[in-house]
């Protein structure tokens, strides 16, 4: 696979077109599809794409999870500060008379957690699954304003 995309989109296959996206892939299988120690599957971590953003009210975590079912997918909370999300992709079931061509999907495990600061409410997470993406809600507790006296400078 080319570091460079093709201009034109599409799959080119041209071994003598340096930017085809069917040459040799130096990275191919590389983390993504390494064997893990549950029993030769792949590991999934790699594929794992996580957005953590911080609202006013809230840190927001969308998870992409294509596939997937919410029965699939755990969110837990460690020690009370701490944010887990995991799940399991089983491998497809392989017909007898079946000829794989390419298997790029991942499968496995895979577990990413996060450290949230002082301010989140861990007791109030709250966590949907729509569309194969996770959302997982953390409210923050409101940042109380320090009280300001003016104090009047006499003569």
């Amino acid at each position: 696979m080319s570091i460079i995309p093709s201009l034109f989109g599409g799959r080119r296959s041209n071994v003598f077109d340096p930017f085809s996206l069917d040459v040799f892939d130096p990275f191919e299988g590389f983390l993504v599809n390494a064997p893990s120690s549950a029993g030769g599957e792949s590991t999934a971590i790699a594929n794992t794409r996580v957005d953590w953003k911080e609202t006013p009210e809230a840190h927001v975590f969308k998870v992409d999870l294509p596939g997937l079912k919410k029965e699939e997918v755990k969110v837990e909370v460690e020690d009370g500060s701490v944010l887990q999300i995991s799940g399991e992709r089983s491998r497809e079931k392989e017909e007898k008379d079946d000829k794989w061509h390419r298997v790029e999907r991942s499968t496995g495990k895979f577990t990413r957690r996060f450290r949230l600061p002082d301010n989140a409410k861990m007791d109030q997470v709250r966590a949907s699954m729509e569309n194969g993406v996770l959302t997982v809600t953390v409210p923050k507790e409101e940042q109380k304003k320090p009280h300001v006296k003016s104090i009047q400078i006499s003569a």
